[in-house]
């Protein structure tokens, strides 16, 4: 429009002029020459009107499709969008989790090392105490008596805790006294040497050197010890003050580890101690040898309740076969009661009702008409089984 508007201004000027000018050739010529360079100045000037116009279709159109283009996009990219938002924010939660989870690990970490500090004070207040004579013999009695009541044995039933025994080699009291069917008792003692298998215990296994020596030494120092506690218990002769006793004695050993220890470092120590009538003994396998304890007991009371059901099945055997003789003698006095009634039908009929319709003055048809007591043909059922019959099969046939 502005290229359009100088064209029309030059043109009045030029009209102007054109007006006051002379009418000479020349200037006539200049003018029609003025005219032509305007009219080639507006034709330029309308093209670039024209392209201009045409340039900002072209870029209101370009920007138009780009706005579709970028709205298509974004909507496209929308699930996109919307997916890095949720995982931004599970990012989000799982640090926080994170950190939550490293406070917590962390405060796991100082009560472990606390619980692992009081773990190490009390076993090492255990070893301390398991080196007193006393508290290791009721270590080992209450370690025995939870095997002994998990075996299934009842207390004062089938075992006996701290009886007295008197025979020719002294008095002694073994820890437990376990009752076997037929009046049979084994004794079983619980105190087994520790002190030297607890020092050992403070060497790793794998230890060298010094220290390899050192535990060498202290479990060589344990086998004689369970040795010399070996040699005590077959001075004892438990078994020589009960009545009826397998010639040895249990020793037992409260701990896997304290007798495989010994086991390891002497393989001879089981035959030694079974030279000297000592049995040692596992928790593992005493509860094996007081199972086997429990069920025998149990094989006994059903034998002694099977034995209680035969008798008490002859005794029913034989009142069954009294019963029989009763009911034999029922039946034959049904028989006589039935041989007496048809007895008693038969002479009515004939004999007493024949004489009876010869009086004179009887209505004969009111006679005929009341029921004559019928006769019983139906016999008595005799019994079959051979129990039943007289002089049928014995108990002991049966």
């Amino acid at each position: 429009m502005l290229f359009v508007g100088a064209a029309a201004g030059i043109a009045i000027g030029w009209f102007a002029r054109s007006s006051r000018a002379t009418s000479s050739e020349a200037d006539a010529a200049r003018a029609s020459a003025e005219a032509a360079a305007l009219r080639d100045a507006l034709e330029a000037s309308e093209q670039r009107a024209r392209d201009a116009a045409e340039r900002d279709r072209i870029e209101r159109r370009e920007q138009a499709l780009r706005a579709q283009r970028d709205s298509t996009v974004m909507q496209a990219l929308s699930p996109v969008r919307e997916t890095l938002q949720r995982m931004q924010q599970r990012v989000d939660e799982m640090q926080r989790e994170r950190t939550e989870q490293f406070g917590q690990v962390s405060e796991q970490l100082r009560n472990a090392q606390t619980l692992d500090e009081q773990l190490r004070a009390t076993t090492e207040s255990l070893a301390g105490a398991l080196r007193s004579n006393t508290t290791r013999g009721v270590w080992g009695e209450t370690q025995l008596r939870r095997i002994v009541e998990s075996a299934g044995l009842l207390a004062r039933v089938d075992f006996d805790e701290q009886a007295s025994i008197s025979s020719d080699a002294g008095s002694g009291r073994p820890d437990m006294l376990v009752h076997l069917p037929g009046g049979t008792s084994i004794a079983i003692d619980a105190k087994a040497p520790l002190s030297a298998f607890l020092d050992a215990q403070a060497f790793p296994e794998t230890a060298t050197g010094e220290d390899g020596a050192r535990r060498a030494e202290l479990l060589h120092k344990h086998v004689k010890a369970v040795r010399s506690h070996v040699d005590a218990l077959a001075k004892k002769a438990y078994w020589a003050g009960l009545e009826a006793s397998p010639e040895f004695v249990v020793c037992f050993i409260p701990s896997e580890s304290v007798l495989s220890a010994a086991l390891a470092e002497d393989p001879a120590l089981l035959e030694y101690a079974f030279g000297k009538r000592i049995a040692l003994a596992s928790p593992v396998n005493l509860w094996a040898v007081l199972k086997t304890v429990a069920y025998s007991w149990t094989q006994q009371e059903v034998s002694e309740e099977a034995k209680t059901l035969f008798d008490l099945g002859n005794q029913l055997y034989e009142r069954l076969g009294s019963l029989a003789g009763h009911a034999g003698d029922m039946r034959r006095a049904i028989e006589r009661t039935v041989d007496a009634y048809n007895g008693l039908v038969g002479s009515l009929e004939s004999r007493v009702l024949v004489t009876a319709r010869r009086f004179p003055g009887i209505d004969a048809s009111k006679l005929a008409s009341t029921d004559a007591p019928k006769p019983i043909d139906s016999p008595v059922r005799r019994a079959s089984a051979p129990e039943l019959l007289e002089g049928g099969v014995s108990p002991e046939a049966s």
